[in-house]
């Protein structure tokens, strides 16, 4: 369980296609010594196992052929900034929203301007998903938990404070580029609940 506010970010220094996923290291984050084989991360919100240790305690993790369909991770380059977040710890403070690190969909930035020290991106809402935006609910761009400021029929935006785009990747955007999305986990239940309830009746 996460909470999408991210730690910091890392650099892709390697990246090898498998032939049912891919193999990919980072370069050591500031936490590289606290990393263990076995531990989660969540690599631009998508919650990884960290499977081996290199130089430098440099995290590796295989990714699986669905990993690299549901998220933007296969489309990084080397030198390609991801966004690090450590899972949950009991008893830490609740900031941002409950995260899976479970990437729903990527989508697209439509719109990136900035409005005084702030940042406004706009992304399109991918179809069928409309039933899980609402305005001022919660979404996770790349793993960052964000606030949906505005919402169209087929696309939203979000305000980015320069704190977050300090220490996220989001800062670095630009239009068309893809990002990964996690819809809020309780809208996934609540809608998934009344169409069993619907199914009855």
């Amino acid at each position: 369980m996460f909470t999408g506010l991210v730690e910091e970010t890392s650099r892709l220094a390697f990246y090898e296609p498998q032939e049912f996923g891919a193999r990919l290291t980072l370069e050591p984050p500031s936490f590289a010594e606290e990393l263990h084989i076995g531990d989660s991360l969540a690599l631009n919100g998508c919650c990884l196992t960290v499977a081996r240790l290199e130089a430098g305690h440099a995290p590796g993790f295989d990714l699986l052929q669905e990993t690299l369909v549901r998220t933007n991770l296969g489309r990084l380059q080397i030198g390609s900034p991801v966004n690090l977040e450590r899972p949950l710890r009991a008893g830490s403070q609740l900031g941002g929203h409950f995260v899976q690190g479970h990437i729903d969909a990527t989508t697209s930035v439509l719109e990136s301007t900035f409005r005084g020290d702030d940042l406004y991106l706009r992304f399109g809402i991918p179809p069928g998903a409309e039933k899980f935006f609402i305005e001022k609910g919660s979404i996770a761009v790349n793993g960052v938990s964000l606030t949906v400021a505005t919402l169209g029929k087929t696309d939203f935006g979000v305000w980015i404070i320069p704190h977050t785009r300090a220490v996220t990747n989001l800062g670095l955007l630009q239009i068309g580029d893809i990002v990964n999305l996690e819809y809020d986990m309780l809208a996934k239940y609540i809608l998934r609940f009344l169409e069993l309830q619907t199914q009855k009746s």
